[in-house]
């Protein structure tokens, strides 16, 4: 491998943590009114969906119903 000629100096390392930038960002723009309510739609959207997703799902989940159903339709069956 290459070896340098010169020491690397590693003060910039140890200075990397105290460092501070004196150019402060521009400021965020605030939200419209349409961005706002455009965001609180869109979350009551997904809650919604999760909401649902487990009303729909949690029947479906539910071992105790299913078994005793088949076992009746099987025996009304025959």
């Amino acid at each position: 491998m290459f070896r340098r000629r010169e020491p690397v100096p590693f003060a910039f390392v140890a200075e990397a943590d105290r460092f501070r930038s004196n150019v402060t960002p521009p400021p965020r723009p605030r939200a419209s009114r349409t961005e706002i309510t455009g965001r609180t739609l869109m979350g009551l959207t997904i809650v919604a969906g999760f909401i649902g997703a487990l009303m729909f799902g949690m029947p479906a989940l539910d071992s105790q119903s299913h078994p005793a159903q088949q076992v009746q339709e099987a025996s009304n069956g025959r």
